[in-house]
């Protein structure tokens, strides 16, 4: 159990091809409160990474293996997500649900077990998302919402909020003021519920 004054650590999960998207900014937005709540916050950019897709070769739940058979850049992500106290996942819509890179990731997030004993336990959760549509239901931006609701209610991980909102342009959602202050706030509380 981590000593009450120990600075919480939250880890930040890119899932554009576009560094500085919307999605980006409304990450950045979360981080911000987060940080103003005295977490420490690291962020990693999906896209630069080598992230190849699950094969379901089930190496991962082996009792004489106990590791994801893939050797890429997830056996870090893997550390790093076991290491912190909350995650931030933040992806665009594309094609009516979240981007390729999100999804790939989620799904290697299955052996994430094979690392720890109970890695989704205490968990609490941001999720960030932008859309092209005015609609979010229209865009498919509730159908990755649903995927994430599906799948931490699974693991027992806590959503502590998600944050969403219409943008086309790289950049424009931030002239959306309720919602980059909605997102800053969810930052504040996504480190203050820690134990």
């Amino acid at each position: 159990m981590r000593d009450r004054t120990e600075t919480k650590k939250v880890l930040v999960i890119l899932g554009s091809p576009r560094r500085s998207g919307n999605s980006a900014a409304l990450a950045a937005q979360i981080s911000r409160g987060a940080e103003s709540a005295a977490a420490e916050v690291e962020t990693l950019f999906l896209q630069d990474m080598e992230i190849s897709p699950c094969r379901g070769c089930d190496t991962c739940k082996a009792t004489d293996s106990r590791v994801c058979a893939i050797e890429d850049d997830m056996q870090e992500v893997y550390r790093k997500l076991i290491g912190a106290d909350a995650w931030v996942i933040a992806s665009p819509v594309y094609w009516f649900t979240m981007s390729a890179q999100t999804k790939t990731f989620l799904d290697r997030c299955y052996a994430l077990s094979a690392y720890a004993q109970n890695p989704f336990a205490g968990k609490r959760i941001a999720i960030a998302m932008s859309y092209g549509d005015a609609d979010a239901v229209r865009s498919g931006c509730v159908n990755a919402l649903r995927t994430f609701q599906d799948a931490f209610r699974y693991t027992g991980s806590k959503i502590a909020g998600m944050v969403y909102g219409s943008a086309v342009k790289a950049g424009e959602i931030e002239n959306n003021q309720a919602l980059m202050r909605e997102a800053e706030e969810l930052g504040r509380r996504l480190v203050g519920h820690l134990p």
